[in-house]
Protein backbone atom coordinates (compact mmCIF):
# COMPACT_ATOMS: atom_id res chain seq x y z
CA UNK A 1 0.00 0.00 0.00
CA UNK A 2 2.60 2.35 0.53
CA UNK A 3 4.39 1.67 -2.99
CA UNK A 4 1.03 2.36 -4.44
CA UNK A 5 0.56 5.96 -2.28
CA UNK A 6 4.04 6.96 -3.76
CA UNK A 7 3.39 6.42 -7.05
CA UNK A 8 0.02 8.17 -6.78
CA UNK A 9 1.19 10.87 -5.30
CA UNK A 10 4.89 11.01 -7.83
CA UNK A 11 2.77 10.47 -11.08
CA UNK A 12 1.33 13.63 -12.13
CA UNK A 13 -1.44 13.87 -15.18
CA UNK A 14 -0.12 12.37 -18.45
CA UNK A 15 3.34 12.74 -18.73
CA UNK A 16 4.60 14.46 -15.40
CA UNK A 17 6.50 13.57 -12.08
CA UNK A 18 6.29 15.13 -8.90
CA UNK A 19 9.51 13.83 -6.55
CA UNK A 20 8.94 12.91 -3.61
CA UNK A 21 12.04 13.75 -2.49
CA UNK A 22 13.74 16.35 -5.39
CA UNK A 23 17.18 15.37 -6.81
CA UNK A 24 19.86 18.69 -6.71
CA UNK A 25 21.97 20.32 -9.34
CA UNK A 26 25.04 19.78 -7.66
CA UNK A 27 27.32 21.74 -9.40
CA UNK A 28 27.57 22.38 -13.38
CA UNK A 29 30.34 23.32 -16.18
CA UNK A 30 30.04 24.86 -19.17
CA UNK A 31 32.55 25.50 -22.12
CA UNK A 32 31.84 27.27 -25.77
CA UNK A 33 33.89 28.11 -28.64
CA UNK A 34 35.03 31.21 -29.57
CA UNK A 35 31.88 33.37 -31.02
CA UNK A 36 29.50 32.56 -28.30
CA UNK A 37 32.47 34.05 -25.74
CA UNK A 38 31.90 37.62 -27.94
CA UNK A 39 27.77 37.49 -27.28
CA UNK A 40 26.10 38.55 -24.90
CA UNK A 41 26.58 35.80 -21.89
CA UNK A 42 30.03 35.62 -22.84
CA UNK A 43 31.16 36.91 -19.71
CA UNK A 44 28.98 33.97 -17.86
CA UNK A 45 31.11 31.01 -19.20
CA UNK A 46 32.85 29.02 -17.16
CA UNK A 47 35.87 28.47 -20.41
CA UNK A 48 35.77 29.23 -24.14
CA UNK A 49 38.14 29.03 -26.93
CA UNK A 50 39.34 30.92 -29.63
CA UNK A 51 39.79 27.72 -31.48
CA UNK A 52 37.21 25.99 -32.07
CA UNK A 53 38.73 23.22 -33.29
CA UNK A 54 40.27 22.80 -29.17
CA UNK A 55 43.79 22.10 -30.65
CA UNK A 56 42.02 18.92 -32.11
CA UNK A 57 42.09 17.65 -35.59
CA UNK A 58 38.47 17.79 -36.62
CA UNK A 59 35.51 19.00 -35.70
CA UNK A 60 33.65 16.17 -34.18
CA UNK A 61 37.13 15.30 -31.96
CA UNK A 62 36.38 18.81 -31.17
CA UNK A 63 33.44 18.59 -30.06
CA UNK A 64 34.01 15.28 -27.79
CA UNK A 65 36.45 17.39 -26.07
CA UNK A 66 33.70 20.06 -24.57
CA UNK A 67 31.79 17.31 -23.48
CA UNK A 68 34.83 16.37 -21.37
CA UNK A 69 35.94 19.45 -20.52
CA UNK A 70 32.27 20.34 -18.79
CA UNK A 71 31.93 16.90 -17.38
CA UNK A 72 35.26 17.51 -15.48
CA UNK A 73 34.06 21.28 -14.39
CA UNK A 74 31.08 19.80 -12.86
CA UNK A 75 32.91 17.33 -10.83
CA UNK A 76 35.61 20.05 -10.31
CA UNK A 77 33.51 22.33 -8.72
CA UNK A 78 31.58 19.85 -6.89
CA UNK A 79 35.06 18.37 -5.22
CA UNK A 80 34.08 15.13 -6.63
CA UNK A 81 35.49 12.76 -9.20
CA UNK A 82 34.25 10.36 -12.42
CA UNK A 83 34.59 7.27 -10.28
CA UNK A 84 31.17 8.74 -7.76
CA UNK A 85 29.28 9.08 -10.60
CA UNK A 86 26.61 6.15 -10.77
CA UNK A 87 25.67 6.75 -14.55
CA UNK A 88 26.38 9.22 -17.34
CA UNK A 89 23.67 10.47 -19.78
CA UNK A 90 24.89 11.91 -22.28
CA UNK A 91 24.11 12.79 -26.03
CA UNK A 92 24.92 15.05 -28.80
CA UNK A 93 23.46 15.66 -32.71
CA UNK A 94 25.77 13.47 -34.96
CA UNK A 95 25.40 10.16 -36.04
CA UNK A 96 25.91 7.02 -33.53
CA UNK A 97 26.86 9.97 -30.67
CA UNK A 98 30.19 10.18 -32.19
CA UNK A 99 30.97 13.38 -30.42
CA UNK A 100 29.76 11.65 -26.35
CA UNK A 101 31.05 8.52 -27.29
CA UNK A 102 34.89 9.97 -28.38
CA UNK A 103 34.42 12.26 -25.80
CA UNK A 104 33.57 10.81 -22.97
CA UNK A 105 35.62 7.48 -23.07
CA UNK A 106 38.24 8.63 -20.74
CA UNK A 107 35.55 8.83 -17.85
CA UNK A 108 34.74 5.27 -17.57
CA UNK A 109 31.48 6.16 -16.23
CA UNK A 110 28.53 4.22 -17.10
CA UNK A 111 26.73 5.70 -20.15
CA UNK A 112 23.37 5.95 -21.97
CA UNK A 113 24.00 7.30 -25.20
CA UNK A 114 21.32 9.97 -25.57
CA UNK A 115 19.17 11.51 -29.03
CA UNK A 116 16.66 14.08 -28.18
CA UNK A 117 18.18 16.78 -30.74
CA UNK A 118 18.13 19.55 -29.02
CA UNK A 119 16.22 19.06 -26.41
CA UNK A 120 18.62 16.28 -25.46
CA UNK A 121 19.72 18.57 -22.25
CA UNK A 122 16.69 18.35 -21.19
CA UNK A 123 16.04 14.24 -21.73
CA UNK A 124 19.29 13.54 -19.89
CA UNK A 125 18.26 15.81 -16.69
CA UNK A 126 15.34 14.10 -17.02
CA UNK A 127 16.55 10.59 -16.55
CA UNK A 128 19.76 11.58 -14.19
CA UNK A 129 16.56 13.22 -11.60
CA UNK A 130 14.35 10.01 -11.96
CA UNK A 131 17.59 7.38 -11.64
CA UNK A 132 18.41 9.72 -8.03
CA UNK A 133 14.76 9.94 -6.79
CA UNK A 134 14.24 6.40 -7.60
CA UNK A 135 17.41 5.66 -5.58
CA UNK A 136 19.92 4.38 -8.16
CA UNK A 137 22.79 6.30 -7.49
CA UNK A 138 23.58 9.25 -5.16
CA UNK A 139 25.13 10.99 -8.26
CA UNK A 140 24.40 11.49 -11.77
CA UNK A 141 26.13 13.46 -14.96
CA UNK A 142 23.72 14.71 -17.65
CA UNK A 143 25.81 16.48 -20.35
CA UNK A 144 25.14 17.17 -24.21
CA UNK A 145 26.73 19.30 -26.50
CA UNK A 146 26.60 20.75 -30.60
CA UNK A 147 29.06 22.78 -33.06
CA UNK A 148 28.86 24.46 -35.17
CA UNK A 149 31.17 22.91 -37.36
CA UNK A 150 30.07 19.51 -36.78
CA UNK A 151 26.04 20.39 -37.35
CA UNK A 152 26.28 22.20 -40.80
CA UNK A 153 28.79 19.49 -42.00
CA UNK A 154 26.27 16.74 -41.36
CA UNK A 155 22.93 18.50 -41.52
CA UNK A 156 23.83 21.39 -44.00
CA UNK A 157 26.54 22.19 -46.40
CA UNK A 158 30.62 21.93 -45.30
CA UNK A 159 31.56 25.42 -44.82
CA UNK A 160 33.25 26.05 -47.72
CA UNK A 161 30.36 25.91 -49.88
CA UNK A 162 29.16 29.48 -48.28
CA UNK A 163 25.66 29.08 -48.48
CA UNK A 164 23.43 32.12 -48.12
CA UNK A 165 21.05 31.24 -44.70
CA UNK A 166 17.86 32.48 -44.86
CA UNK A 167 16.41 34.72 -42.12
CA UNK A 168 14.34 31.91 -40.51
CA UNK A 169 17.41 30.01 -39.71
CA UNK A 170 19.31 29.71 -36.61
CA UNK A 171 23.45 29.30 -35.83
CA UNK A 172 23.86 26.10 -34.03
CA UNK A 173 25.82 27.16 -30.95
CA UNK A 174 29.60 25.56 -30.26
CA UNK A 175 29.31 24.91 -26.53
CA UNK A 176 28.63 22.18 -24.35
CA UNK A 177 27.33 21.85 -20.64
CA UNK A 178 27.44 19.47 -17.93
CA UNK A 179 25.14 19.05 -14.99
CA UNK A 180 26.15 16.95 -11.78
CA UNK A 181 22.43 15.64 -10.38
CA UNK A 182 22.23 14.17 -6.65
CA UNK A 183 21.20 13.98 -3.52
CA UNK A 184 23.80 16.28 -2.03
CA UNK A 185 21.65 19.20 -1.56
CA UNK A 186 22.30 22.72 -3.34
CA UNK A 187 20.11 25.79 -3.87
CA UNK A 188 18.71 24.28 -6.99
CA UNK A 189 16.39 21.36 -6.95
CA UNK A 190 14.96 19.49 -9.85
CA UNK A 191 11.07 18.77 -7.59
CA UNK A 192 9.37 17.69 -11.10
CA UNK A 193 9.47 16.82 -14.73
CA UNK A 194 6.79 16.94 -18.02
CA UNK A 195 8.03 14.71 -20.87
CA UNK A 196 7.17 15.27 -24.26
CA UNK A 197 5.36 13.86 -27.00
CA UNK A 198 7.04 13.48 -30.52
CA UNK A 199 4.34 16.41 -32.51
CA UNK A 200 4.40 16.81 -36.05
CA UNK A 201 2.80 19.76 -37.94
CA UNK A 202 4.12 18.69 -41.60
CA UNK A 203 6.95 21.24 -41.60
CA UNK A 204 9.49 20.11 -44.43
CA UNK A 205 12.11 23.21 -43.69
CA UNK A 206 14.57 22.17 -42.04
CA UNK A 207 16.33 25.52 -41.84
CA UNK A 208 13.09 26.79 -39.97
CA UNK A 209 13.27 24.51 -36.94
CA UNK A 210 11.79 27.81 -34.74
CA UNK A 211 8.53 26.81 -36.93
CA UNK A 212 9.56 23.01 -36.23
CA UNK A 213 9.96 23.00 -32.88
CA UNK A 214 7.14 25.44 -31.60
CA UNK A 215 4.45 23.13 -31.67
CA UNK A 216 5.94 20.91 -29.15
CA UNK A 217 7.56 23.29 -26.69
CA UNK A 218 3.67 24.56 -26.81
CA UNK A 219 2.23 20.77 -26.18
CA UNK A 220 4.79 20.11 -23.31
CA UNK A 221 4.14 23.89 -21.51
CA UNK A 222 0.25 22.93 -21.44
CA UNK A 223 0.78 19.82 -20.48
CA UNK A 224 3.25 21.24 -17.64
CA UNK A 225 0.75 23.69 -16.59
CA UNK A 226 -2.14 21.16 -16.54
CA UNK A 227 -0.45 17.60 -14.84
CA UNK A 228 0.58 20.45 -11.97
CA UNK A 229 -2.81 22.09 -11.93
CA UNK A 230 -0.19 25.37 -12.21
CA UNK A 231 -0.90 28.99 -13.60
CA UNK A 232 1.25 30.85 -15.77
CA UNK A 233 2.28 33.00 -13.67
CA UNK A 234 3.34 30.30 -10.64
CA UNK A 235 6.94 30.30 -12.61
CA UNK A 236 9.17 33.13 -12.42
CA UNK A 237 10.55 32.34 -15.87
CA UNK A 238 9.34 29.57 -18.71
CA UNK A 239 12.67 29.47 -21.12
CA UNK A 240 12.92 27.20 -23.89
CA UNK A 241 15.71 26.11 -25.71
CA UNK A 242 16.35 27.45 -29.00
CA UNK A 243 12.67 28.55 -30.71
CA UNK A 244 14.23 31.97 -32.03
CA UNK A 245 12.12 34.68 -32.69
CA UNK A 246 10.27 32.97 -35.25
CA UNK A 247 10.05 29.90 -32.98
CA UNK A 248 8.75 32.21 -30.03
CA UNK A 249 6.14 33.86 -31.95
CA UNK A 250 4.73 30.89 -33.01
CA UNK A 251 4.77 29.54 -29.49
CA UNK A 252 2.66 32.63 -28.24
CA UNK A 253 0.29 32.40 -30.75
CA UNK A 254 -0.59 28.32 -30.21
CA UNK A 255 -0.31 28.63 -26.30
CA UNK A 256 -2.64 31.97 -27.03
CA UNK A 257 -5.37 29.25 -29.01
CA UNK A 258 -5.48 27.16 -25.46
CA UNK A 259 -5.63 29.82 -23.36
CA UNK A 260 -2.78 30.12 -21.76
CA UNK A 261 -0.50 33.42 -21.87
CA UNK A 262 3.34 32.85 -21.27
CA UNK A 263 4.88 36.13 -23.03
CA UNK A 264 5.25 38.23 -19.89
CA UNK A 265 7.44 35.62 -18.25
CA UNK A 266 8.92 33.40 -21.29
CA UNK A 267 12.93 33.44 -22.23
CA UNK A 268 14.42 31.76 -25.20
CA UNK A 269 17.88 30.10 -24.79
CA UNK A 270 18.70 31.10 -28.83
CA UNK A 271 17.43 34.95 -28.04
CA UNK A 272 20.15 35.22 -25.21
CA UNK A 273 23.17 33.75 -26.23
CA UNK A 274 23.66 35.54 -29.49
CA UNK A 275 23.35 39.43 -30.38
CA UNK A 276 20.92 39.15 -33.39
CA UNK A 277 22.21 42.52 -34.53
CA UNK A 278 25.94 42.47 -34.27
CA UNK A 279 26.26 38.57 -34.62
CA UNK A 280 24.37 38.26 -37.78
CA UNK A 281 22.73 34.73 -36.47
CA UNK A 282 19.78 35.48 -38.06
CA UNK A 283 16.38 33.51 -35.99
CA UNK A 284 18.76 33.16 -32.90
CA UNK A 285 21.12 30.32 -31.67
CA UNK A 286 20.40 26.52 -31.74
CA UNK A 287 21.82 22.71 -31.20
CA UNK A 288 22.19 20.71 -27.98
CA UNK A 289 24.54 23.43 -26.16
CA UNK A 290 22.44 26.00 -26.57
CA UNK A 291 20.30 25.36 -23.76
CA UNK A 292 23.45 23.52 -21.75
CA UNK A 293 25.21 26.37 -22.02
CA UNK A 294 22.41 28.73 -21.30
CA UNK A 295 20.96 27.00 -18.51
CA UNK A 296 24.52 26.53 -17.04
CA UNK A 297 25.81 30.33 -16.86
CA UNK A 298 22.89 32.18 -16.83
CA UNK A 299 19.30 30.57 -15.44
CA UNK A 300 20.84 28.41 -12.56
CA UNK A 301 22.76 31.28 -11.26
CA UNK A 302 19.69 33.58 -10.59
CA UNK A 303 18.07 29.89 -9.40
CA UNK A 304 20.99 29.66 -6.59
CA UNK A 305 20.89 33.30 -5.73
CA UNK A 306 16.74 33.14 -5.37
CA UNK A 307 16.33 36.16 -7.40
CA UNK A 308 14.54 33.35 -9.35
CA UNK A 309 12.33 31.13 -6.85
CA UNK A 310 10.93 28.85 -10.08
CA UNK A 311 11.67 28.00 -13.47
CA UNK A 312 10.53 25.64 -16.14
CA UNK A 313 12.99 24.65 -18.64
CA UNK A 314 11.49 23.61 -21.80
CA UNK A 315 14.98 22.66 -24.11
CA UNK A 316 13.28 22.24 -27.55
CA UNK A 317 14.47 19.45 -30.25
CA UNK A 318 14.07 19.15 -34.42
CA UNK A 319 13.93 15.46 -34.64
CA UNK A 320 15.37 15.32 -38.48
CA UNK A 321 18.24 13.53 -40.20
CA UNK A 322 20.16 14.20 -43.39
CA UNK A 323 17.82 10.43 -44.57
CA UNK A 324 14.68 11.35 -43.44
CA UNK A 325 15.15 15.26 -45.26
CA UNK A 326 16.22 13.71 -48.14
CA UNK A 327 13.43 11.63 -48.68
CA UNK A 328 11.06 14.23 -48.08
CA UNK A 329 9.62 13.71 -44.17
CA UNK A 330 8.84 16.64 -41.85
CA UNK A 331 10.73 17.45 -39.44
CA UNK A 332 8.99 16.58 -35.92
CA UNK A 333 9.38 18.81 -32.68
CA UNK A 334 10.58 17.46 -28.87
CA UNK A 335 10.68 19.59 -25.90
CA UNK A 336 10.58 17.82 -22.33
CA UNK A 337 10.15 20.10 -19.49
CA UNK A 338 12.39 20.33 -15.93
CA UNK A 339 10.47 22.01 -13.41
CA UNK A 340 13.92 24.04 -11.05
CA UNK A 341 13.43 25.27 -7.78
CA UNK A 342 15.04 27.59 -5.55
CA UNK A 343 15.72 25.99 -2.29
CA UNK A 344 17.66 28.20 0.50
Amino acid sequence: MEKSSLWERQIKGKQSICFDYSPYIISSGCVVGKKEKEGPLGDLFDESSEDDLFGEKTWELAEGTMQQIACMQALNKAGETAEQVRFLYGGDLLRQGIATSMGLEKLQIPLFGLFGACSTSGEALALAAMSVAAGYGERMLAVTSSHFATAEKEFRFPLSYANQRPLCSSWTVTGSGAFLVGNRKSHVKITGVTIGKIVDYGITDSQNMGACMAPAACDTIFCNLEDFSYQEKEYDRIITGDLGEVGQSILFDLLSKKGKSIEKNHLDCGMLIFDKQTQNTNAGGSGCGCAAVTLSSYILPKLETGEWKKVLFVPTGALMSTVSHNEGESVPGIAHGIILEHED
